[in-house]
This record gives structure tokens, sequence and C-alpha cells, in this order.
């Protein structure tokens, strides 16, 4: 008996140290240990004397020296649970009332066996304390041996718990019969119950010690304070709420890092170690003009980001920007957007030079000679390369007029021609002839003739 003794208490103590445990999450509880019968309460004439001797274990109480009840429970909420309490003891102090006295007696029956099975109904209060106490009713049936009573029970009892699952319980149960004392087989008794209780039968799925129905996150094992959730990088904000979750980061950024503290992610960060501006995806911009200075050609100087973040250059230092200056390696103005202006000086200068360009007679073809002359007139176009001119020539009255028409302009294009194969656009020339119609000398002198062999050479004005 004693090695059973032994090995049951060592298999319930292994169940109840396996379970985790809090009163609402395990349901189920296993009590055991030993109990004492105080055969006297049903002797008493009177109910304040049921009580008077209720200590007195020595003279009253009937006590098996081995586990000698069990009791098996289950939590049904609200602070309530439900269990059924098989007991044993053996009877050898029978406490009887000597009649027509006040004197009691107290006598062997002959080691009678008691056998109790008993429902049980407890309500708790302090159910989160260490101190957990208790009131109880049920029923349930006891014998004396072979002989048996029903009976109403009811009582107070208290849980001391060490820890989360286990703890020490003791209990006092009045147990009534109805039949009259003398002809019940099993008079009026209390039974105290003192022993172990474990707790157990909550489910835990990941082993995290917070039970399913209160863990957010039940099959990945968390903290506590996260609802059983984990947090993988110790951020503070658990996995499932962090957007990072590998890595460390602030609750502002739902778990993401900064590294440069500019206020961008470093995952939506183009320059994570350098602090920056939110506008350029966390990169500085030194000279403030827009372009982050990882794509800005001129990270010290301001300007515009059309060109790579540098100011536009001006070449010709005529106040145009190149990029509005029609004439960017010729000074100009602004008026004639960066272009010099063809002045009435300029046109002057170059009729003079156009009035000795010599053909060969009867020909457009130039005289060696009158090279000079035509490159001095290449060099001013050159000067004015968003001017435009009109080449025309003209001819003295000797000869048809159709032959002085044409001849006047083969030598008016042949001007032109010379000057587009030195370099000048021919979208800026035109050229014309008129024959004899302009003369501006007579034609009846040789002098006369000579003037109105010419070539002459007009600004054509634009928008």
């Amino acid at each position: 008996m004693k090695h059973l003794n032994k090995l049951f208490v060592a298999a319930l103590m292994a169940v109840g140290l396996n379970a985790h445990a809090q009163n609402e999450d395990n349901p189920w509880a296993i009590s055991f240990g030993v109990n004492a019968v105080d055969t006297r309460f049903g002797a008493a004439s009177k109910f304040e004397d049921q009580f008077g001797n209720f200590f007195n274990a020595k003279d009253n109480w009937n006590i098996l020296p081995s586990v000698s009840y069990l009791n098996v429970s289950r939590a049904i909420g609200n602070n309530l649970s439900v269990g059924v309490t098989g007991s044993v003891n053996k009877i050898d102090k029978l406490v009887s009332r000597v009649p027509g006295t006040q004197e009691y007696v107290v006598t062997n029956p002959g080691d009678v066996t008691y056998y109790g099975v008993d429902a049980i109904v407890k309500y708790g209060f302090l159910t989160k304390s260490w101190f957990n106490p208790y009131v109880h009713l049920g029923g349930g049936y006891t014998w004396l041996d072979e002989q048996g009573n029903g009976t109403l029970n009811g009582g107070l009892g208290i849980n001391f718990w060490f820890s989360e699952n286990v703890g020490l319980t003791v209990q006092t149960t009045y147990k009534h019969t109805f039949e009259d004392q003398a002809e019940a087989n099993v008079p009026r008794h209390m039974q105290h119950f003192a022993g172990l209780t474990f707790r157990f039968g909550g489910k835990d799925t990941d082993g995290d010690g917070i039970y399913d129905k209160d863990d957010a996150c039940p099959e990945i094992a968390g903290l506590k304070q996260f609802q059983g959730c984990p947090d993988t990088d110790g951020d503070g904000i658990p996995d499932k709420d962090d957007a990072c979750p590998e890595v460390a980061g602030l609750a502002e950024f739902q778990g993401c890092p900064d590294t440069d503290g500019d206020g961008v992610t470093d995952a939506a960060d183009a320059c994570p170690t350098v602090a920056g501006l939110k506008e350029l995806k966390g990169c500085p911009d030194g000279d403030g003009d827009g372009v982050a200075d990882q794509d800005d050609k001129c990270p010290t100087v301001a300007g515009p980001k059309e060109n790579g973040g540098c100011p536009w250059p001006d070449t010709d230092g005529d106040g145009v920007l190149d990029k509005d200056d029609l004439c960017p390696s010729v000074k100009g103005t602004a008026a004639n957007r960066g272009c010099p202006e063809v002045t009435e000086e300029v046109v002057k200068r170059l009729n003079e030079y156009a009035r000795t360009i010599l053909f060969n007679s009867g020909k457009a073809s130039f005289k060696e000679e009158t090279m000079p002359v035509l490159a001095a007139m290449l060099a001013i176009f050159k000067e004015y390369p968003n001017a435009s001119f009109s080449i025309e020539g003209h001819t003295d009255s000797d000869g048809s007029n159709k032959l002085n028409q044409t001849l006047s302009e083969n030598r008016a294009a042949a001007v032109k021609n010379f000057l587009v194969e030195n370099g000048i656009a021919a979208d800026r020339l035109t050229s014309t002839g008129f024959g004899e119609t302009k003369p501006i000398a007579s034609n009846k002198t040789a002098k006369g003739k000579a003037q109105n062999r010419r070539v002459e050479v007009k600004l054509v004005k634009t928008n």
C-alpha cells in the first residue's frame, strides 16, 4: 500500500507540473490527499453543541494514514466548477451520546470501512490570487461497510496556490442525512480534506505559455506582452504589425528603420545613410536647387533640373543664356535672341564690297581679283548668323532685256552659292535678278554703265 501511494502521488505530480495553468485556461483540476471523518457531529442534540469539539481530532476524527481521497473537477465559467470526489476511510472512533444525558462516549465499532462518492459544485473567490477560498454544495452517497445513505453536502474550502498550477487544498464538508439519527445507516457527520491540487488541460499550440484562446498568434511562439505574437527583430513591434519584421525599426514607420533619421524609411530611401529630403526620396540637395546631389552635375551650385542641376551657360557673355541664345557663340542682344543686330552701317559696308565684285564679261563667273572682296563679305555674314539677306543682281542696258535678266539672276545666284559653299546657311539667303530695270546711273556713258553693273545686299527683316 505504501509503495502504491508513492507511485500514485508521483504520477499526479507529474501531470500537474507539466500542466501550464491559469484557472480559466486549464479547466481541469485533480486533487488528492487525506480525509478525516468526524463522527461526533451526528451525536450532538443541540446545534450549538455541534461545533463544541470541532477540532478535537484526537478524540473525534477518523484518519486513514494514506492517500484517501481523489477529486476530479472541471471549470465551467463564472468562477464555477463541477466535480466528483471519491473517498475512503476506517472508522475506529464513533462518538455517541449517553441516553438521557449530555455526556458523550467514544467507542470503537470495529474498524468499519467508510466509502463516499460525492458530486460537488464549487464557487470560488479571488480566483486570480494565491489565496482562493470557495464554497461548495453537492450530494452523494456514503457507506459504512455495506450500509449506506444518500447525503446533501455543503461546506467551505481554500486553495493556497504555490504556483499557477500547483496548490494546497483544505476543505470541510457537512454531510446531512434526512433519516432519523437512530435509524440512519450513516449518521450526519463532518468530513475534512487536505491535499494537493493540480490544474491542467489548457491548449497552447506553440508552447509559448500563452493559451490559444488568448494567443493572437497561436501557431507561432511569441511574447506575453504581444498576446503571444513574436517580435523577431526585438524592436517592440510584433511581427504581425511590423512592416520590416526582421530589421529593428521605429513605431512611427511600422517597425521599419530610418538609419539616417531623415524621416524616410531605409526601404524607400535612395540615400539611406545620408540625411536628405522626403521630396527627393531621402537624398540631400546641397545647393537647394531641387536636384538631389547624387543626380546633380553641379552639386554645389544651384541650377535647373533640365540642365542636370547646373546653371545655364552664357558662352558669349551677352546676357542671353545659351539655351535661349540663337547665336550662343556670338555676342548679341536680348532683343535679337542673343544674336548681333545688323545695323545700317553693316549693310552699307556689305554693299560697298558687293558693288566691287567683278565678273568675267557677259558671264556669272568671278574674276580672280574679286575673291578678297567675297572673303570680306563672307566674314561679315558669319558675324550675324541669325540674319537673313537678299542678294540682288543688276546689269547695264547693253544687250537684250532677256539676256540681261538672265545674266543678273545668274550673277546674284553665284554670290549666294559662294556664301553657302563657305558656311552660310542656305535658308538665310535668297537671290534675285532685276536685269537692266533698276539703273542707278545713266547707261549713256561708260561710267554710268559700270555703276549699273552691280550686286546689292539687302537685310531681310523677320518677325
